[in-house]
């Protein structure tokens, strides 16, 4: 098979030792790169009983098949390893042009064993690797860290920490290019743990491609059919950020720690507002892509200044600091996402945590005062947390900690990990993914129904998916999200960007998997149709559900906060809520359509989906189920 390298750098910290691990060909053929290599070599090398901020943890940065030619989307990479949150197998991605490098190193990724007894990191240039002494670094921003060593290595691109992941924040992200961020599972965390304060690459090193003129005309086919879109066209000039209205429109914009669905202040903090307009200097993109939907700002607030380097506040942070926050103030919103990628921190669940802070000061549960919308107060909460000052270092271990400690019953996780800026009971899809997902709580697993404006009936029937698909109704949700959870999983497999596939491409009318389909063909000479793309996020997305029975997670874990199950108040998602019956069924439903019994995949699943090295993986005391 080409497209691949063939092998993985395996280092050992404890021992600084650098070795090569072969990949066998087969698990390529099966599970083709990013979350399937990553994930298998996970469920391979780990026994299972692993603390995640532990020595015996492995972190993998991984590549797919794609990393290394320039295809639009392919400028990505995955980061996987036993995650802080769940405590379970889990995996990040960041885009930029950190994956490219790693696609070129002559290497399909680096997994990562023990701990360092001093700070170090690791270089990996023109396929030569190293491990250094990091003592000057430690303490050190993201920002000051790139930009050191990208004085001693002119071009390359590094990944690295700041100073919540020195400091075990249990949400602190890994930071590449300074804006681009792992984010969500902690992984900052178990860079941190193992004294690794960075990863630098430089790859010079050619991909072996199966049929180079036909990958370059299919990358150019995919990067002009991209342009000659106007939707998408629109959709790169505003990125994520102009979905604040939108959702505010729909009632659904997580507004007061999910209290309410409508925030009054929306059309301040939205991209397309001239308030963001007056601040925002440039348009960045990744490795490849057309699309260019990373926003730049530059402003000040209160004579600190907000840099160009740091990138710009997408969707989620809009609403983290945001709406959720009752705070309209986009200058502070700016200075947080700021804050966030210095320090290494994802920006959802510190936006989380500190909303729940607000709601716990309002109780009278904690002492601190911590009003709501106070922008003083949450530029303040993100440096105690970032260097656990005060009531900071109970929010750095994240909002289900908070909520135990505190007797608090209005925190927004599931399985520890705080809830993304998206309300499932206006997409009721979106609730049985968030409630099943085996890396807790995930806006990014599979695509979101309100995205539909009469598009899908046109680019989903090869998923199986027909009609016309109404956000507020359980009908065929089910398998709705088993559909774009296997598709959203093959992306992540590939690696390709959610924006120029099952999101946004999506939602804007055009469906470009056909062509990445000839892209892998081209790359790899695996010749893959429907099914078999299907197939091979199928059983990636399985072997992250046997690891999550393996930590003890099991379909009576699948739920949602109760909050969730409250009525929205207002706007024209006014009354409807996540109904806990017709919720179970769904989920009943899903696991049926998987194959799954109340842990995962069954024996015979796992046969059917040529899965038998997993079996019995699965320990099986006997089988429960949820009541119809």
């Amino acid at each position: 098979m080409k497209g691949i390298f063939g092998k993985y750098l395996d280092i050992n910290l404890s021992r600084q030792e650098i070795k090569t691990y072969e990949i066998p060909q087969e698990w390529y053929t099966k599970y083709l790169g990013g979350r399937g290599i990553g994930i298998h070599i996970l469920l391979k090398e780990l026994k299972g009983y692993e603390d995640p901020l532990g020595e015996e943890n492995i972190l993998v940065f991984a590549t797919g098949p794609l990393q290394g030619t320039k295809f639009p989307g392919a400028g990505r990479h995955a980061i996987l390893s036993k995650s802080p949150r769940t405590g379970s197998l889990s995996d990040s991605y960041a885009g930029g042009f950190f994956g490219h490098e790693l696609g070129s190193s002559g290497y399909d990724g680096i997994f990562i064993r023990g701990k360092a007894s001093r700070p170090c990191y690791i270089s990996l240039i023109d396929g030569k690797a190293e491990i250094h002494d990091a003592s000057q670094l430690w303490g050190k921003d993201v920002g000051q860290t790139d930009e050191i060593l990208n004085r001693q290595y002119t071009g390359a691109r590094i990944a690295c920490i700041g100073q919540a992941g020195e400091n075990l924040v249990k949400f602190s992200s890994i930071i590449n290019e300074m804006n681009r961020a792992a984010g969500r599972a902690g992984f900052g965390a178990v860079m941190g743990s193992k004294r690794l304060k960075a990863i630098v690459v430089k790859g010079s090193v050619n991909k072996p491609v199966f049929n180079d003129t036909m990958l370059k005309e299919v990358r150019k086919r995919l990067a002009a059919e991209l342009m000659a879109n106007p939707n998408i066209r629109e959709f790169g000039e505003y990125g994520t950020t102009g979905t604040v209205d939108f959702l505010n429109e729909e009632g659904i914009l997580p507004t007061k720690n999910f209290m309410e669905g409508t925030f009054l202040g929306s059309s301040k903090i939205d991209g397309a507002s001239d308030f963001y307009r007056a601040i925002l200097v440039g348009r960045d993109t990744c490795a490849g892509c057309p699309i260019r939907c990373k926003r730049i700002v530059k402003c000040t607030y209160k004579e600190k200044y907000i840099e160009e380097k740091y990138g710009g506040p997408e969707y989620e942070t809009l609403a983290a600091f945001g709406s959720n926050c009752l705070n309209d103030n986009l200058k502070v919103i700016s200075l947080a996402n700021q804050m966030c990628n210095m320090f290494g921190l994802d920006t959802i669940s510190t936006g989380s945590v500190i909303a729940s802070s607000m709601e716990a000061s309002e109780k009278g549960l904690i002492k601190e005062q911590i009003k709501w919308g106070d922008p003083d107060v949450i530029i303040d909460l993100i440096e105690k947390i970032t260097f656990r000052e005060g009531i900071g270092d109970l929010l750095a271990e994240g909002t289900e900690c908070f909520s135990k400690e505190i007797n608090a019953d209005f925190t927004m996780h599931i399985k520890g990990q705080e809830i993304p800026f998206h309300d499932p009971r206006g997409k009721k899809s979106v609730a049985i993914s968030y409630a099943t997902s085996p890396r807790g709580a995930q806006h990014m697993d599979s695509a979101h129904e309100d995205i539909n404006d009469g598009s899908w009936n046109k680019i989903t029937a090869e998923l199986g998916l027909y009609g016309e698909i109404d956000r507020l109704s359980w009908e065929n949700k089910a398998e709705f999200c088993k559909a774009t959870t296997d598709l959203a999983s093959f992306s992540n497999s590939a690696i390709t960007c959610a924006f120029i596939g099952y999101d946004a491409a999506f939602a804007c009318g055009y469906n470009p998997y056909p062509l990445i389909r000839e892209a892998v063909y081209a790359t790899t000479g695996l010749g893959i149709g429907v099914r078999e793309m299907l197939e091979i996020g199928e059983r990636n997305f399985n072997m992250l559900k046997i690891a999550a029975a393996g930590h003890g997670y099991s379909k009576w874990d699948d739920d949602l906060p109760q909050r969730l199950k409250q009525v929205l108040s207002d706007g024209k998602s006014a009354n409807e809520c996540i109904d806990d019956e017709i919720l179970k069924k769904s989920i009943n439903r899903y696991y049926e359509l998987r194959g799954f019994d109340d842990l995962g995949p069954t024996d015979e699943t796992l046969s059917y989906l040529k899965m038998d090295e997993f079996i019995g993986f699965i320990k099986r005391k006997g089988k429960t189920h949820f009541p119809e």
